[in-house]
């Protein structure tokens, strides 16, 4: 995207007073341990530029960055970093950018558990740009924090190569390290939606560059409009998240506040969730209807309990029902477990406890058979959409929800 990233100032030095500025994220992704595959192989640990890219939706004109450690056990150190304009994903090239400091400095340590931000830099970025944040990391200090699902391509090289152009002999990774959002100084009434689900979310299936989750696609009908051109979305995806159990990465309860209250300008949640919990209670053995009861129950508590937080913070919450999923072979799903499904879905649409709802499983079902996904949606798996599913998703928010 030409043009989509623009100095303003040499270096970008921003010495704009930071104190009263109203700062939204425009990306953001859930942070968990990667570990396994997820994490950073052992010749590349150590001493590496990490370039990432990543794909704004609100734009602005200054920038700051958050980088996370939330899940580190000893001090991240940071040698240096650098904001650019992406020239092509799916390649290390950049144009032009920035030297990113931290309280003035061109390095910085992020304690164990902790989060830090860069200094803000004056940069006009266009909404829906891609940026490429490049970190120079003498130590990777495993364990890592990271999120698996980037869709998007990453690139490491040896050494200390932040602002080099072409990063050339780059090795690529699908993966985020450190990355926790992109942050735009934004207008008084510019906001940002939180969509905090699973793997649904995360947009399992989409091919790295396409950038076709259903969040995605929100994201480009809400700059499509000047009423809600300004803001922001932010996939809080984790691909087998739970409600109410860790699984890949930590529940939901135990995140909410960190992916959704703490973000910067939050003022909408989307929760998405809910069809691990109700697949893992069989996905070994049948359950009794005593369990089948008692998850249920804990899946409605849970949500209030989410729906509480948000609004003692002016956070509003919509609530996405539960889509089908019938004829999945990993869960096998019976006629208890749809039930559960079915009575989840009517707490969401008719308990009073959500803000407002979208009704996803009305939209995916197939007419002739609600207990599955429509076969225009499905990826085959009778679980997760399809590209043209992910799509009907997105096109089926309301975006009167976002005034």
């Amino acid at each position: 995207m030409l043009g989509a990233l623009i100095v303003t100032g040499a270096g970008a030095r921003d010495t704009a007073p930071v104190r009263d500025t109203h700062w939204i994220a425009t990306w953001g992704s859930s942070q968990m341990i990667a570990e396994g595959d997820n994490a950073l192989p052992a010749d590349r640990a150590g001493s590496i530029t990490l370039r990432q890219v990543v794909r704004v939706s609100a734009g602005g004109e200054r920038v700051r960055i958050r980088f996370s450690n939330a899940f580190g056990t000893r001090p991240l150190a940071i040698g240096g970093a650098h904001l650019a304009r992406s020239v092509a994903p799916g390649t290390p090239r950049i144009e032009g950018g920035a030297r990113l400091t931290f309280s003035g400095q061109g390095d910085a340590v992020i304690p164990a558990g902790a989060e830090i931000y860069s200094d803000p830099v004056a940069l006009r970025v266009a909404a829906g740009a891609d940026l490429t944040i490049s970190l120079y990391l003498p130590d990777a200090a495993s364990p890592q924090t990271g999120h698996p699902g980037s869709r998007a391509t990453s690139f490491t090289r040896a050494g200390n190569a932040v602002g080099d152009a072409t990063l050339a002999g780059a090795t690529p990774t699908t993966h985020w390290y450190a990355l926790a959002d992109v942050e735009v100084a934004g207008a008084p009434a510019a906001g940002t939606i939180a969509a905090i689900g699973d793997s649904i979310t995360d947009g399992y299936g989409v091919k790295p560059e396409r950038n076709t989750r259903w969040t995605d696609v929100l994201a480009q009908r809400l700059r499509a409009r000047p009423a809600t051109q300004a803001i922001g979305v932010v996939n809080a995806g984790i691909g087998g998240n739970r409600v109410l159990l860790d699984g890949l990465g930590p529940n939901l309860l135990a995140r909410f506040d960190r992916d959704v209250v703490a973000r910067s300008g939050v003022r909408w949640a989307i929760v998405l969730e809910g069809v691990n919990d109700l697949g893992v209670l069989t996905r070994e053995a049948p359950a009794t209807p005593a369990q089948h009861a008692a998850l249920v129950a804990q899946l409605k508590a849970g949500f209030t309990q989410l729906v509480a937080r948000a609004h003692a913070h002016g956070i509003k919450v919509i609530g996405g029902t539960v889509m089908p999923f019938g004829g999945n072979s990993y869960y096998h799903p019976d006629s208890a477990n749809e039930a559960d499904r079915q009575a989840i879905n009517t707490f969401i649409r008719t308990a009073g406890v959500f803000d407002a709802v979208i009704d996803f499983d009305r939209s995916m079902r197939d007419p002739a058979h609600p207990d599955r996904l429509s076969p225009r949606y499905d990826s085959g798996d009778h679980l997760h959409p399809s590209e043209a599913g992910y799509r009907a998703m997105g096109e089926a928010i309301p975006l009167a929800l976002f005034r």
